[in-house]
């Protein structure tokens, strides 16, 4: 009887050893992308009365053009799921990066482009950008 337990329990590491194994050497091939979604970043204000539109999406609330805050997608806002999640913000133009907390849906069914991030005045001076220029491209992640 104990031989037999012995067995069983001999039978199971070797199946344990040979399964963390396989894991192991699939997670060391799977690399993930280090640059992230790529995207196009736009400047929007979030401010009552500015080309935002009306309150965010997320809270129903106007955020302070000061604030690190961003407005997705519809694809990338996933429905709200990304609301109030921080996301990493790369510039592909020097590797700079930022975070910033989404708070609004960039509605692709009313003009958005489909890989739109678009973000407030504090996301672009912390990137060392000009808001000026409007349009640079990006990559993005969640954080």
């Amino acid at each position: 009887m104990a031989s037999a337990k012995l067995v069983v329990v001999a039978a199971l590491v070797i199946l344990l050893q040979a399964s963390t194994s396989a894991v192991a050497r699939h997670h060391h091939h799977a690399k993930p992308d280090p640059g992230g979604t790529p995207g196009i970043m736009t400047v929007n204000g979030f401010e009552k009365g500015q080309e935002g539109g009306g309150p965010a999406a997320c809270d129903g609330k106007y955020h302070s053009n000061k604030d690190m805050i961003a407005a997705l997608s519809t694809r990338w806002y996933a429905g709200g799921r990304r609301c109030h999640k921080t996301i990493r913000i790369t510039s592909k133009r020097d590797g700079r990066t930022v975070e910033a907390r989404v708070v609004d849906e960039c509605d692709s069914n009313y003009g958005c482009k489909d890989d739109v991030v678009d973000t407030s005045a504090a996301v672009w001076e912390a990137l060392g950008l000009d808001t000026d220029v409007g349009v640079v491209p990006v990559t993005w992640s969640d954080a």
